[in-house]
Parts: structure tokens; sequence; C-alpha cells
């Protein structure tokens, strides 16, 4: 019998799904990933991932730029993000992996991987929300906690930028995955940790992957890319999914103005985001270091 999505997406910490962006909302999303990279690179939206800073926060150290942050922001003026955010076709493979009903979805981050213009960036090897010296016990033990959402990246051009080391979601690092992600540089050659692999993604396709899968990526300056960077997440988290999603930056989402660009689908979901912001006191943190 087929594996479902979701027994390959918990076996394999991933999975690629096909056409998640209909043609109602492909072209409106190109035409605004378009506009919205221009900003970014012409210096009218400040709100980006910058070269040389790996994780938040991003700072503003270098005029060059390998993702935007905030696409569904009021300010950018863009509704195609959030109406492909919240769509039928979007929210029901969520649905399925996460296990849930759409009564406990939790909107969360919408951002943008581009390629930057001058120099090529790298991200070392990581998991999102475990920290590279964890030892083995404090990462089984942060592996054992199921956070109850999912990340994902969809390629609006063709995109090998990820790679990924498949079932690394459920068990720690071996001493020589452990070698080679230890440290805050970038690999040289990505396929040298074992297990390695790269993913590949033709315009359209999408990858989903728990996001404490064993993961880096390259951006050669060279070769454009426009990929939608998202995550999702429902109630059952709870707090545990806080630091990873509100290290971000998130009180913009709190302004009624957002609000008023969102369907009845996605101001429930905001509605739960922002119970979860409320219910942490002070400072999340960040979780990784540059």
């Amino acid at each position: 019998m087929t594996p479902s999505l979701k027994e390959l997406y918990d076996k394999q910490g991933y999975v690629i799904v096909h056409g998640l962006v209909p043609p109602e909302h492909l072209d409106a999303l190109e035409a605004a990933s378009e506009r919205v990279i221009e900003r970014t690179r012409s210096g009218q939206w400040s709100h980006r991932r910058t070269v040389g800073r790996q994780f938040p926060p991003f700072g503003d150290g270098d005029p060059d730029s390998w993702g935007v942050q905030h696409v569904m922001h009021p300010d950018l003026g863009e509704p195609a993000f959030a109406r492909w955010y919240t769509s039928d076709a979007l929210v029901n493979v969520v649905k399925e992996l996460l296990g849930c009903e759409e009564d406990g979805l939790q909107m969360e981050l919408f951002n943008m991987l581009i390629n930057p213009t001058s120099n090529s960036f790298a991200l070392r090897w990581h998991r999102d929300d475990v920290r590279e010296n964890a030892t083995e016990e404090e990462e089984s033990e942060a592996l054992n906690i199921w956070h109850h959402g999912t990340q994902w990246n969809t390629a609006l051009r063709r995109d090998s930028c990820l790679y990924i080391v498949p079932g690394s979601h459920k068990v720690p690092r071996t001493p020589e995955q452990r070698a080679q992600s230890s440290t805050l540089d970038p690999p040289k050659d990505p396929l040298t940790m074992p297990g390695a692999i790269q993913v590949a993604l033709e315009p359209g396709e999408t990858v989903f992957y728990n996001n404490n899968i064993l993961h880096c990526a390259t951006y050669d300056h060279r070769t454009p890319r426009i990929t939608l960077h998202a995550c999702m997440g429902e109630v059952r988290g709870g707090p545990s999914r806080a630091r990873n999603i509100l290290q971000h930056g998130l009180q913009w989402m709190k302004e009624d103005r957002f609000a008023d660009t969102l369907d009845r689908r996605g101001k429930k979901m905001l509605e739960r985001l922002i119970k979860l912001q409320e219910s942490v006191d002070g400072d999340v943190g960040y979780s990784l270091d540059n």
C-alpha cells in the first residue's frame, strides 16, 4: 500500500507536494514576489535576511539580502500572499500533516528566500530550535517534543538550495554528523554530511519539512531564487512553538490593519497566534547563534 503524505512526513521528516499553487494564485504570487524583491534590494523594505547573518536577529550589516521577511505585512500592500497562505490547497495539506482540524490552525511566519546579488552565501548545518552545541542527551530530549507545526519551501523558480538528512528529526546526530554541525561555519560541500541529500524543486513544487531535521542551504548569487518560505502551527503546540516563531518580531500582526487584510479563515488563525504571543512573558530570546 502507498504510504500517505503524513506517514512519509513522519518517517522522513519531509515530503514533496505538487500543485499547491493553483493557476489562479500563480500569476499574482509571481508578480507580488518580483515587486517585493525589488523593494528589498532597493532599500525600501528593511525587513530582510542579511548576507553574513544566518539567523535572527539579521541586522543591517550588509546591503545584500538572501531573504525577505514578513511578506504579508500591510505596508507591502501585497494581498496575494495572505490569500495563498489561507487557501484550501495549502491548508488542507497542513491539516493532514499535523493531524488536526482547521479550528486548531495557528498563523505563523511567511517570508521569502531569494538569491543575493553580489556574493554567494550559505547556512550551516542546523536544526531550527536545537543549539549546535547541545549534548546527545539534550538533543534527544528536544527531538522528542512534538511542536505541532510544519515549515515549507514553495519554489516559484527552480530551487536546489536546500540539503537535508532524512530521518534526522527523530535521532541525535552521530559523531560524524556532529563533527560537521558543531560550529558556526557553513560546509564547503554539504553532501559530505553523512546521510545528506539535495532537495531539488521544480517551479510550483513544495517541500514540507520538520524544522528540527538536520538541514543547511546554499545561495548562489548567479542563480535566481524566488521561494516562498513559511510555517504554520496548531494550538496543541502551545508555548513550545513560541521562541522559534516570535523571535522573528511579529508585533505588527497584532495591528487591526493587518487583520483587515485577511479573510475569515485568516482572522481565526491570527487570533490563535495572538493568544500565543500574549501567553509568553518577556523576551523569548533567539533559537540559534550567528
